[in-house]
């Protein structure tokens, strides 16, 4: 029988590949138009270099450090995933992940389950918000968030509602009814170990988003919940500062690559900000996270947290980021293949393999914390780094 165990967020995709429904894998792939900046989030890593030392090397490295006020076992967070059609448990299962590797992740206003659901694993949950709909609806959304407990908010402002993808779009409906399961049995037969899990549990994926349910109201579907986003206007700074100020706890402000925007992301009174480009599926041709990250940091990095979300894949890249600054990076799509593959194990295996490799390449660089990573332990390309809105 083959393991269940993997050794790389690769082979972790692999798998999540040959198990999941085609829509349901490509809808996790995602990206927009051409995906260039999808594949830069990745490719941006692999131009690094270390510059390792081969004596006085660190004996034992203290991975722990803090982000947002929550203690972490490691320098990773998962990132905010909304609609997780993977497992039947979705993000419950990713939340016990977390938990069990010290980890704090991020829960989508999209999500499949709802807050009071996540925050009863006792992970550390940050309430993921989008600006959307009214302000009583968005005021709503925090105390909700406060009453079950979220340890922390993120609001995602890293979204253009681009649409196109060169190698076409997964079909996903709005319900699951009967034309729509005539349409989409074709790829489910041909994944009976998914199909399994869900007839198991006794229901079908779930395509609403119980997070922005409305007091009184009724849990809209996924679309529906999507077009109120999209409907509503985008804020401005003076928005996102009295959306914070509501808040009284940590706030990061996720989506920023550009200097100009991380100081006003401090002028709102942020905890933290993001630099990420949505895992590529915001505006293609935004340079890799990675790639903006320096910039931002030099900026804005004593005076705010600031955390890299985009392409990370291995420990070596957590090293490089914090290398250039982060305090900490996110995950997203290696946490998606991860559930895919094993569910809350195949989550745990992700994280582990994470650990490990930034372990191994803190011990080969001499340096016993994250926070003793610096630019000179990383080889450089000339013009690697972008430096946005300066």
């Amino acid at each position: 029988m083959a393991s269940s165990w993997f050794e790389s967020v690769a082979e972790a995709q692999r798998r999540a590949e040959r198990r999941l429904p085609r829509s349901v894998y490509r809808a996790l792939v995602a990206g927009t138009e051409q995906g260039a900046t999808m594949d830069d989030n990745v490719s941006a890593f692999a131009e690094l270099g270390f510059a390792p030392h081969v004596a006085d090397l660190a004996e034992t490295r203290d991975l722990t450090t803090t982000v947002m006020g929550v203690t972490m076992a490691m320098p990773v967070l998962i990132s905010p995933t909304g609609v997780q059609a993977v497992r039947p448990d979705g993000e419950v299962e990713v939340a016990r992940a977390a938990a069990a590797r010290g980890v704090a992740l991020g829960l989508s206003s999209f999500a499949s389950r709802s807050v009071e659901d996540v925050t009863a694993t006792g992970a550390s949950v940050l309430m993921q918000l989008y600006w959307s709909g009214t302000r009583d609806a968005m005021v709503h959304r925090l105390e909700r968030a406060r009453a079950a407990g979220a340890a922390g908010v993120i609001l995602t402002l890293d979204w253009s509602f681009a649409h196109s993808r060169d190698w076409g779009s997964p079909w996903i409906p709005e319900r699951l009814d009967v034309a729509a399961m005539v349409r989409l049995a074709p790829e489910a037969m041909a994944r009976p170990a998914w199909l399994w899990s869900y007839l198991r549990s006794g229901h079908l994926p779930t395509l609403g988003a119980p997070n922005m349910t409305p007091p009184g109201g009724s849990t809209p579907t996924f679309f529906q919940a999507y077009g109120e986003w999209m409907a509503t206007p985008p804020p401005s700074w003076s928005d996102v500062a009295w959306l914070r100020s509501r808040w009284n706890g940590p706030f990061m402000v996720k989506g920023v690559s550009r200097v100009d925007d991380a100081r006003r992301v401090v002028d709102a009174g942020a905890s933290a900000l993001s630099v990420s480009n949505h895992g590529g599926n915001n505006l293609d041709g935004t340079p890799a996270s990675m790639r903006a990250l320096s910039g931002v940091v030099d900026a804005v990095g004593d005076q705010v947290e600031v955390v890299l979300d985009g392409g990370v894949r291995r420990g070596g890249d957590v090293a490089k980021a914090l290398a250039f600054g982060a305090r900490a990076v996110m995950i997203g799509r290696a946490s998606l293949w991860g559930l895919a593959a094993n569910g809350q194990s195949g989550v745990e295996n992700v994280l582990d393999i994470l650990r490990s490799g930034l372990d191994t390449t803190m011990r080969a660089l001499a340096r016993p914390r994250p926070s003793d990573l610096t630019r000179a332990d990383v080889v450089i390309p000339e013009g690697f780094s972008r430096r946005l809105g300066a």
